[in-house]
């Protein structure tokens, strides 16, 4: 039987500070009295219901000043989106862009607009999804909106946890943690939002595989200065922003990982590693992955300095057969491909495609 491959573009692909960022919920009880809940963060006119939980609240930490600083930055919730060809007038062909690929549509989300806005609610096809993206955790994760027949908005709320984006629904006020699509405080706790497939690919790959696809306009109806670096510097820091948990020793905090879920069993694979091997072979949850490392995908605008091994992206592929062969890398042939690599079952060769340098700009 011919081996069949599909590219799981993992919702966590590229995840700054994998030993901060996000984590679990933890164990919390959801029947707590008025002195259970005298951590409610200090937030005015807030519907929330801070007794049902999965966390404790001295977990969220206000990220904002607000009084209210619920989607003081602003979510995209009327996007617009222009082809290719109009993108291509603005975007070089190294900058990162979130893309979302569902059913027959791709799509294309600028980091530099994704930075100053972190949410857009959309809608591709007839599926209402969300593009989220924390530009602490160089997070992009997309999600449906629908929960229970319900069709939810989603902002920022301006509190974080572990560093992490905490979003909120407009319908119930509950909170979302935003690198696990988990409902944590709220009426809705304990609801995890169903995935659909994003990761940090480089405009030129985008506009060569996707050339009909669609991309993320900079006419939003915000004034901002899209392209500039609100997080300038914010790489080299040794603990992430408003962090007070313990810092786990075995890599940086700020190491940047691929993440992996499949079937609630959570992996990292760091970057320093992948960047050596090449082409990494595991099982996680008696699912054959291979994660492969591409150098080309330059880092995005919230790292002001970064060294060369950091502009990469980290793709995964799945293996529909149990019985996959395993893939070894072989020296790269830097003129014409980033990775090349062989299947040691069957000897085949492959690798990415030559990146296209037709319409790069200066």
């Amino acid at each position: 039987m011919k081996r069949r491959w599909r590219l799981w573009w993992l919702v966590l692909i590229l995840t700054v500070g994998g030993a901060a960022c996000g984590g679990a919920a933890s164990k919390g009880d959801s029947s707590a009295t008025d002195a259970e809940t005298e951590d409610v963060p200090p937030v005015a006119s807030w519907n929330t219901d801070w007794s049902q939980r999965s966390i404790e609240l001295s977990e969220l930490t206000r990220g904002l000043s607000a009084s209210d600083p619920r989607d003081v930055i602003p979510p995209l919730d009327e996007p617009k989106f222009e082809t290719v060809g109009e993108a291509s007038q603005w975007l070089d062909g190294r900058e990162p862009v979130a893309l979302l690929e569902l059913g027959e549509e791709a799509r294309a989300y600028p980091l530099r607009i994704l930075t100053w806005h972190e949410i857009v609610n959309d809608k591709v096809g007839d599926i209402p999804v969300a593009l989220t993206y924390c530009p602490l955790c160089n997070s992009a994760v997309g999600f449906k909106r629908t929960v229970g027949g319900e069709l939810l908005r989603f902002g920022t709320s301006g509190l974080l946890r572990n560093s992490d984006l905490v979003m909120w629904d407009r319908q119930t006020e509950s909170l979302w943690q935003q690198i696990t699509g988990e409902a944590i405080v709220g009426e809705l706790t304990g609801t995890t939002l169903e995935f659909v497939p994003v990761s940090i690919v480089s405009w030129s790959d985008f506009r060569r595989q996707f050339p009909d696809g669609t991309v993320l306009s900079r006419e939003t109806g915000f004034q901002r200065a899209y392209g500039s670096n609100p997080y300038a510097g914010y790489d080299s820091e040794q603990r992430p922003f408003l962090f007070s948990g313990e810092i786990d020793d075995r890599y940086p905090a700020m190491e940047r990982v691929v993440g992996v879920t499949v079937s609630g069993t959570n992996k990292a694979y760091p970057f320093s590693v992948i960047s050596q091997e090449r082409a990494v072979n595991d099982v996680v949850s008696e699912e054959p992955v291979l994660v492969v490392w591409e150098p080309r995908t330059p880092p995005p605008p919230s790292i002001a300095e970064t060294s060369p091994r950091d502009a990469a992206s980290a793709p995964v592929w799945l293996s529909f057969e149990p019985s996959m062969a395993r893939c070894l890398p072989s020296k790269p042939r830097r003129t014409t491909h980033s990775l090349t690599g062989r299947l040691a079952r069957t000897g085949t060769c492959w690798g990415t495609p030559p990146p296209d340098r037709s319409q790069e700009r200066s």
